[in-house]
């Protein structure tokens, strides 16, 4: 386990969360109520990205959209095309008022929508991603409002992949199309943090270096283990000086610093569990008492654990 992997633990395409626009220009989507992270990936034909409150954004053939933002927006074939169908909180497509035109006829049967002709030029896939927990927040925190992930050759073989699974309706197929969408996430989040200039969450590009790699990924893999800065150096294979200094230099933070705020993160996510208590998440994340945790969990996350458990559960 790394990082990423813990981030995306709570991030899952699962049920009715895909949807499909196949259709010829013109045409558009309103999305109402987006998820906390939504994917667009458009596998044939170009598309526009258009805000309530921003300029239009382009989405050309083979790339992919992860947007962040909890505000209303349209994908269409053109900035000033009208929208078509609407897709609300629960992932709901239907169409806007009475869309038919004289040569064309619409439909929202299941995942798709778009035209019964078999000639439709463009084919948009979206994936609402219902996150729910803390895990997630350093990487969501990590992605700006709007991420366009242009065409690559590493993604194309899988969106070719998708966009033959969505041809028919199969037995099966939403599993499919569930584990296709999770595995183009993560290649797009990968793309996306490899570019210069990109800030990806604290720790992510120092998994790349052999000694604090490993480090990070024993952290991720036994966070309640009473880690020192000796201990993880002996990890490393390094001096405690060296290994301190050149942990803090590629991850931004100490070594416990960041052991510390990860085990914040893990608890805060634990005590939105029904039945959990604040001292047995406290033995979950290495602390030996609720009274220990208790104030380095306030002093990280700026309020008590009770309150944070009472306030997730009011939600």
């Amino acid at each position: 386990m790394d990082l990423l992997d813990d981030y995306l633990s709570g991030v899952r395409a699962r049920g009715a969360v895909f949807c499909s626009t196949v259709s010829v220009p013109p045409w558009g989507m309103r999305f109402t109520d987006p998820a906390p992270l939504t994917l667009s990936a458009m596998l044939r034909g170009d598309a526009w990205l258009v805000p309530d409150a921003g300029e239009p954004v382009e989405l050309p053939r083979g790339g992919i959209a992860l947007v962040r933002t909890r505000s209303p927006y349209t994908v269409a074939d053109h900035p000033d095309s009208r929208p078509r169908v609407r897709v609300d909180g629960d992932d709901r497509c239907t169409l806007v008022d009475d869309p038919a035109e004289k040569g064309r006829n619409w439909r929202v049967t299941g995942r798709t929508v778009g035209e019964t002709a078999g000639s439709a030029t463009d084919l948009l896939v979206t994936a609402g991603y219902r996150v729910g927990g803390d895990l997630c927040r350093p990487l969501l925190d990590a992605l700006p409002p709007l991420a366009i992930v242009r065409p690559d050759p590493g993604l194309s073989a899988l969106l070719d992949l998708i966009a033959a699974e969505v041809k028919h309706d199969e037995p099966g197929q939403q599993v499919v199309l569930d584990r296709f969408l999770d595995l183009l996430l993560v290649r797009a989040l990968r793309t996306w943090f490899a570019r210069p200039g990109a800030t990806p969450p604290p720790g992510y590009r120092a998994l790349a270096d052999p000694d604090i790699g490993h480090v990070l990924r024993r952290l991720h893999e036994e966070p309640a283990r009473p880690w020192t800065v000796g201990s993880l150096a002996a990890e490393a294979g390094m001096s405690r000086t060296a290994f301190a200094r050149r942990f803090s230099a590629l991850v931004g933070r100490p070594p416990l610093t960041y052991l510390t705020d990860w085990r914040m993160t893990l608890a805060a996510d634990r005590l939105r569990a029904p039945g959990a208590t604040v001292t047995a998440v406290a033995k979950e994340v290495g602390y030996a008492d609720g009274f220990a945790f208790s104030t380095a969990f306030k002093r990280v996350r700026g309020t008590s654990p009770s309150a944070h458990r009472a306030g997730a559960l009011g939600a």
